[in-house]
């Protein structure tokens, strides 16, 4: 099978660079904080090195790290502990004003949007491979995409109106 011609620590090292950014700023997307973020990352390699599972290629390991990415942030927010919490402003570096206004633009959007909007401009799936991952019609990642952009639209234009 794919990537079974290492060894384990080899084979981990491997994911960890290369999929370290992405399950980061995933994990960031979904959670909105930057602690949070850190413990789904954890999480994520904790859970690979435990099954190590066979991915039958590049594409199906990758899928399957974002799918468990999005799982355990979903977690988070199911967790009593976070439904007894209230977030932190964290204060992130930018070094375009326009890029500050358009990550907190692409945050304040409902989970479901954030999420396609991610996998979409920052990951480069496509729809297709979007629905898949998320156990989704097409259509739907569609109809996702369209709304999340007319919501940053409206948000770069003046404000949510919802």
């Amino acid at each position: 099978m794919y990537g079974m011609q290492k060894s384990k620590e080899e084979y981990m090292e491997f994911l960890i660079e290369k999929y370290s950014n992405m399950i980061y700023r995933l994990a960031l997307a979904r959670t909105k904080n930057k602690e949070d973020a850190e413990d789904v990352f954890q999480e994520v390699f904790l859970k690979i090195n435990k099954k190590m599972p066979d991915f039958e290629s590049e594409a199906h390991e990758k899928a399957w790290i974002i799918r468990v990415t999005i799982n355990l942030s979903k977690n988070i927010f199911s967790s009593s502990w976070m439904k007894n919490t209230f977030p932190l402003e964290d204060e992130i570096k930018f070094e375009d004003e326009k890029e500050q206004e358009i990550y907190f633009d692409v945050l304040a959007l409902p989970i479901k949007y954030r999420t396609v909007i991610h996998l979409f401009y920052y990951e480069g799936f496509t729809i297709k491979q979007i629905a898949s991952i998320l156990k989704t019609n097409e259509n739907t990642v569609k109809t996702r995409l369209l709304r999340a952009r007319e919501k940053l639209k409206s948000r770069l234009e003046g404000g949510f109106n919802d």
